[in-house]
């Protein structure tokens, strides 16, 4: 069975806010990227390569709070609705299923593939504009 995190985004501070969340609720980030770390840096501009494209701080066994800086190009960049639900599935299958009923009549903004990072992954804006992420882990 999936589970769900809530994924927020920054602009800019995402570092500055996780490290206020983690003194918060404790314990250690579980992962942490740069902009820097991401195969096509060249097409990032110079500004945002020290900027966090991904950080996750467990707050449960099945709960974690999970962000980003956003790019004004991004495609996250509604300021009105800055955040996503993340939902992390236990099998490709269930992502799949997942991401095809939750984006239908929706606008796909990356279709479900494999990532550098090692996740299968997929975002999307539904048709009530709420914001996902369906990712299964390796």
């Amino acid at each position: 069975m999936a589970y769900l995190n809530i994924f927020l985004y920054f602009e800019g501070n995402c570092e500055e806010a996780f490290l206020h969340y983690k003194n918060a609720f404790g314990g250690d980030f579980k992962y942490i990227s740069r902009y820097t770390q991401c195969p096509e840096k060249d097409k990032i501009p110079q500004e945002y390569h020290d900027k966090i494209m991904h950080i996750e701080l467990p707050i449960s066994k099945e709960t974690a709070l999970k962000g980003s800086d956003w790019m004004t190009s991004d495609l996250n960049s509604d300021k009105k609705n800055s955040f996503s639900i993340s939902v992390i599935a236990q099998s490709r299958d269930e992502a799949d299923k997942l991401f095809i009923k939750l984006s239908a009549e929706g606008k796909v903004k990356q279709p479900m593939t494999d990532m550098f990072w090692g996740d299968y992954f997929g975002q999307f804006t539904d048709k009530f504009g709420v914001n996902w992420i369906i990712l299964c882990s390796k």
